[in-house]
């Protein structure tokens, strides 16, 4: 009897014998015949963010480019209101230098504010300069009572530095999760499962590049902070499914095709991943939410394109880590019949 079962998990299976046996009746998602819709989907996604990359360029925040920032407080009500955008025209016309502004809430009262200036560029912020800004300011709005908060200034090779620093920590991370990956499941094909799952953070970590590039958000600590939650996110999620594969092939045979092992896998965590990323995104979008009625442009900056790594990250680990691992084995497999 234990020899029949062996035979029939060990020789190709239709889909409703699949569903039956492994899946509980319920219907087995094809996602590896879906591949090219996926696919089509994520390349479409990077064509219109490769357009929008050329049109409006990429913005290095002060950060990493070098430049100025000055930050003023001021009071804004109904009787003395000041509008965000004749604010930065005013200041703009104070100095020949680009110049880009945040605004945000003082949480500490009802009705004061707070503006950052930017001014890029290599050069610090001249004493006279800072001084003149404040009396314009105060001049131009004598009721909004105008107080220089914080000067920094950042030089530029500092910010490239830091750059680059930031970068090796992404680099690095993609590095250790892979080989991670590879030694953990070395049943089921170990490198080509890190290789993929390196493929599938690399789509991530473009998706939320690409978000910056449209809302023409300048690339700054927050960047880098939400690639590397994002990597570890969708590498979690890719693991899950690899973990689910690895199970699911010991139980139908080696003999079964990849793609069917797969579909099943992704079918019986698509449930977890779902609910997972649902809470996760809410979590976030309470942030956001919040942030975006207190006007707090840093918590905005780091919410929004995290809530598109998470969807991405879950996207990413079911339809595409999966069917190009699926592919690989594939290839594989012909390569030795062929011998």
């Amino acid at each position: 009897m234990k020899n029949d079962v062996q035979t029939k998990t060990d020789v190709q299976m239709t889909e409703q014998e699949v569903s039956e046996k492994f899946n509980r009746g319920r219907k087995v998602i094809d996602f590896v015949g879906s591949k090219k819709i996926f696919f089509g989907v994520s390349l479409g996604i990077m064509l219109i963010g490769i357009i929008c990359n050329f049109i409006f360029g990429t913005t290095l925040d002060i950060q990493f480019s070098g430049g100025a920032t000055l930050t003023f407080s001021y009071t804004s009500d109904e009787e003395h209101p000041i509008d965000q955008n004749a604010l930065y025209d005013f200041i703009q016309e104070k100095t020949t230098d680009k110049i880009t502004t945040s605004f945000s809430e003082d949480l500490m009262g009802n009705t004061g504010k707070n503006v950052s200036v930017q001014f890029s560029g290599n050069d610090s912020i001249e004493t006279d300069i800072q001084k003149n800004l404040e009396k314009d300011l105060q001049a131009q709005y004598p009721d909004n009572n105008f107080i220089t908060l914080e000067a920094n200034s950042v030089d530029a090779s500092m910010g490239f530095s830091f750059l680059l620093k930031c970068l090796a920590a992404v680099a690095l991370a993609s590095i250790l999760m892979v080989l991670y990956v590879t030694i953990r499941f070395k049943k089921i094909g170990g490198l080509s499962a890190g290789v993929m799952a390196l493929v599938a953070l690399f789509h991530d970590v473009a998706m939320i590049y690409f978000l910056y590039v449209i809302f023409q958000m300048s690339i700054d600590s927050n960047f880098i902070a939400v690639v590397l939650m994002i990597l570890g996110y969708s590498l979690n999620d890719t693991i899950v499914i690899y973990d689910r594969v690895r199970e699911e092939r010991k139980l139908m045979g080696r003999r079964t095709d990849v793609g069917t092992v797969f579909n099943v896998s992704a079918t019986k965590t698509l449930k977890r991943t779902i609910m997972t990323s649902v809470t996760t995104l809410t979590a976030i979008m309470t942030v956001y939410v919040l942030a975006t009625i207190f006007n707090i442009s840093s918590v905005k900056g780091f919410a929004l394109p995290m809530m598109i790594g998470v969807v991405s990250g879950c996207y990413s680990s079911i339809c595409i880590a999966g069917p190009l691992w699926v592919m690989w084995q594939n290839h594989k497999a012909k390569k030795k019949a062929a011998k």
